[in-house]
This record gives C-alpha cells, sequence and structure tokens, in this order.
C-alpha cells in the first residue's frame, strides 16, 4: 500500500477473498493499493457500501461529464481533502477530459480557462461545501435555465456525495496518494495565502 503514514486510523491488512478483489480493482483503476484502503479495511461493509454508492454516481449521465469533473474537484478543493482532488484529477487524465481545467481548479477564480457556465457550476459546488452551504436562489434559477432539472439535481448529489467522502478522509486524516503525480500529471495549482496562483 502507498501513502503517508499518517493516518488518524492506522491502515490495516486487507485480507480474504474480497479483499483480494479489493486489492485487483484498485490496482486496475488507480495503479496501486493506496493506504486509505487500508485505513478503511477495518469495516469492509462501510467500504463496500460507499465504494458501491460511488460507482452508482460515476453512471449517472445528466450532466456533462467535464462539468462533474469541475464540480467534484471544486468541492474537493473548499473542503480541503488532498486525496479527493489529486484522486479526481487522475480520474480526468484517465477519462480524458480536459486536464488543463482540472489542473487549475484549486485556483479557478483567477484562472482565465473556464467558461461562465463551468464558473457557475464550481460556484455551486463551492458554495454547497460551505459550512453551512451558501447556495443562493439566483445561482440556482440560473443553472436551472442552462443545465435543466434533472442535471442540476444531479449537480447537486454529486457534489453531496463527493462532500460526505471529502470529509470523511479529512476526518480519518486520509491524504493524497499522489496518483497524478504517479501517472506523471503536472501538478495542481494551488493558492497561496494571500490569493496568487502558485504550484503546488
Amino acid at each position: 500500500m502507498t501513502g503517508t503514514g499518517t493516518t488518524r486510523v492506522p491502515p490495516t491488512e486487507i485480507t480474504g477473498l474480497y479483499g483480494g478483489l479489493v486489492k485487483m480493482m484498485s490496482r486496475r483503476m488507480l495503479g496501486q493499493v493506496p493506504e486509505s484502503l487500508g485505513v478503511m479495511w477495518h469495516h469492509p461493509r462501510v467500504l463496500k457500501d460507499m465504494m458501491t454508492f460511488g460507482r452508482k454516481v460515476e453512471k449517472w449521465d445528466r450532466l456533462d461529464p467535464n462539468l462533474t469533473s469541475l464540480a467534484n474537484m471544486a468541492a474537493a478543493a473548499t473542503v480541503g481533502c488532498s486525496f479527493c482532488l489529486d484522486l479526481h484529477y487522475f480520474l480526468a487524465h484517465n477519462h480524458g477530459l480536459d486536464e488543463e481545467k482540472a489542473r487549475d481548479v484549486p485556483r479557478w477564480r483567477e484562472s482565465s480557462l473556464y467558461t461562465p457556465l463551468e464558473r457557475r457550476v464550481m460556484e455551486f459546488a463551492e458554495a454547497m461545501s460551505q459550512t453551512p452551504p451558501a447556495v443562493t436562489d439566483e445561482l440556482c434559477a440560473t443553472l436551472l435555465a442552462e443545465l435543466g432539472a434533472p442535471a442540476l439535481l444531479e449537480l447537486g448529489a454529486t457534489v453531496g456525495y463527493m462532500n460526505a467522502a471529502a470529509r470523511t478522509n479529512i476526518a480519518l486524516g486520509i491524504h493524497s496518494a499522489e496518483f497524478s503525480t504517479a501517472c506523471g500529471l503536472p501538478p495542481l495549482a494551488a493558492r497561496t495565502p494571500a490569493g496568487v496562483a502558485s504550484q503546488a
């Protein structure tokens, strides 16, 4: 397993027939068995149910995949989940989505790469990921007109699931497994304390 060794719950050995399947799927999809799987293996049913729901979320198809990717990454960046942010950058690369836009999500407000719709989608994801959520009637009305009700519902549910996963990872001390570095992607953009873009 790969990781930082600083999780709040120490990883345990992934064993058994189902454990072997989990490791095989992880290597096939991610090229490694991240430390987070060992953490979650303390309660295999929780891991299985979260993975099952995550796979169902990935099959939703009323929102453009690039918008889904940007929303997921904006939510992860807002909450502060380095594991989720790096994973979704890696997945954008693997799924043939716009890598340059994915790379720039942590500084999307300063970047010139995005369309007005993409900015509104990331604004929605960011607002929904604050505590308390800060989504406005005006933003929802605009997105409803642009995306339609099914896609807006999917956007909200996708960001909600990302928040659940991201906040779980943060609480358990699960950090980036450096998927993007392993496949040679440029580092994610980051924001300095002063809000000026820099490289992570």
